[in-house]
């Protein structure tokens, strides 16, 4: 054998040598690489054919008064009024029934044998006549027994017995990524489902700051609202309420209000005929990462409470505003529109223990929970007077003094109303001109010159807050210095 023949051999061993090298690990990676964590789709037919029958369709009829069409057409604009009294009947107005009748249409479930049904308060709100169809076509007259508007829930009796019930869950339970089900009546389709996955849990909404809604991609439209939304196991977690869309269809995020809060509403409806709130009596507002380094926070949490209220649970505890509220009766506060609820969740007349972050320390505090008012009235309203600029400074801001009537409007005890806003820091951060300015660096600002002090006073760089009042509405705003 040559010594190129041997060389060659050398080379292609080596090559091979490393060829098996490189696809072994390959091999046992393939051989070792883990199950999948989800296989197949679920089949729901046994959970609609065992639960399915508890689902009513709900139908509400509201009558219309001749003396409500009158007061509607007296709204009318001067042509057609005029119209009317050439062509229509006596005095003017159109030949019409003494009475007309709006209809609507949405869903709700059976919770016990002896015909209480759940379902959203918007769909019988106002109704004179409330129906109920059950899957066996049966239809049957229902009683009106209590609802709470600020949960949107509404408690139904039937006059029957024996009747299919749904087998109520834990929502607290449910799971993100979850699958769950909807049984309803969408558009007036009865016994329709549709299903999909829990996308979040604790939604807040506008208007809707005692539910922590579970937000869903199941497909819900209108005649879905008030019907049940199920777990895998056949439970009730959740009750469809409402639907985010630009269109006024679906879009793909649903809203059901969790299961475990409409119970505890049901139980004060048949024990009390209403539901009563606990009411802490603070304004409060999230706190972004700009705020947290205003106020010395490592990361952004807790409540900001930038108004107590006169006379309120708070006020009475030595609550106060620039407080940030990290921890309610033993549960850690992340968000703001986290305390609501957990307030809610108190009865009223009873103690609970807070933990507040006050110029940069945790502070412990006690306070009595009061009654949610029917109607509290959380802010006041007031308008800025004239402007007389006072000069400026480094914030970019020219202030004058506020007049006792100005403040008294807006039941404050002091502060600067912001004249003019130039180039600066302040601009950047959103204050306006005509806002009232009430703290700056968790000092008081009552006049000009305590407002020079303070600015005088302010670290050349970092982030410092300033809490305002604008129409009424108090808001702390992150000022970033240069």
């Amino acid at each position: 054998m040559s010594g190129f023949q041997r060389v060659a051999i050398l080379c292609l061993v080596i090559f091979t040598g490393l060829l098996v090298a490189c696809t072994e690990p390959d091999s046992k990676a393939s051989r070792e690489r883990a199950e999948p964590l989800v296989t197949g789709l679920p089949d729901f037919t046994r959970l609609v054919e065992k639960e399915g029958p508890a689902v009513v369709n709900i139908s509400t009829i509201t009558r219309q008064s001749e003396e409500s069409v009158r007061d509607q057409l007296d709204q009318l604009p001067e042509l057609f009024r005029r119209f009317f009294e050439q062509f229509g009947g006596e005095e003017g107005v159109p030949s019409m029934p003494q009475e007309r009748e709006a209809r609507s249409l949405g869903s709700g479930f059976i919770i016990s044998a002896d015909g209480y049904v759940l379902t959203n308060n918007h769909v019988v709100a106002e109704a004179d006549e409330i129906i109920v169809r059950l899957q066996d076509r049966r239809e049957l007259k229902a009683e009106l027994i209590g609802a709470d508007e600020q949960s949107d829930l509404a408690l139904l009796k039937l006059d029957g017995e024996d009747l299919p019930v749904v087998n109520i869950g834990s929502s607290d339970d449910l799971k993100v990524g979850e699958w769950v089900l909807a049984i309803g009546a969408p558009f007036g389709f009865d016994s329709s489902v549709t299903a999909g996955i829990v996308s979040a849990k604790g939604r807040s909404l506008p208007n809707d700051s005692y539910v922590p809604f579970i937000q869903t991609d199941v497909a819900i439209n209108p005649g879905n609202s008030g019907g049940p939304l199920f777990n895998l196991s056949g439970e009730v977690v959740g009750i469809n309420s409402q639907i985010f869309s630009r269109s006024g269809g679906y879009m793909g995020v649903s809203f059901a209000i969790p299961i475990d809060m409409a119970m505890d509403v049901v139980s004060q409806i048949k024990e009390y005929g209403k539901v009563s709130r606990g009411w802490l009596g603070v304004l409060i507002q999230e706190v972004d990462r700009d705020l947290a380094e205003s106020f010395g926070l490592d990361q952004p949490k807790g409540a900001l409470v930038s108004q107590v209220l006169e006379d309120s649970p708070a006020e009475a505890a030595g609550i106060q505003a620039g407080d940030i509220i990290v921890s309610f009766n033993g549960e850690t506060i992340y968000r703001s529109s986290e305390l609501p609820r957990w307030v809610g969740r108190v009865k009223p007349e009873t103690d609970a223990d807070m933990v507040v972050i006050r110029d940069g320390k945790e502070k412990k505090l006690e306070v009595t929970i009061g009654l949610l008012p029917d109607d509290p009235e959380m802010a006041l309203r007031g308008a800025a007077g004239q402007a007389a600029p006072d000069g400026a400074n480094a914030l970019g801001l020219k202030v004058r003094a506020a007049s006792a009537a100005e403040l008294s409007r807006l039941d404050l005890k002091a502060g600067v109303i912001v004249a003019e806003v130039g180039d600066g820091p302040a601009a950047k951060a959103g204050i306006a001109s005509g806002d009232i300015l009430v703290t700056l660096n968790n000092k008081a600002v009552n006049d000009p010159e305590s407002f020079s002090e303070v600015v005088a006073g302010l670290p050349e760089s970092g982030t410092v807050a300033a809490l305002i009042n604008r129409d009424g509405n108090p808001r702390f705003l992150p000022i970033k210095l240069p």
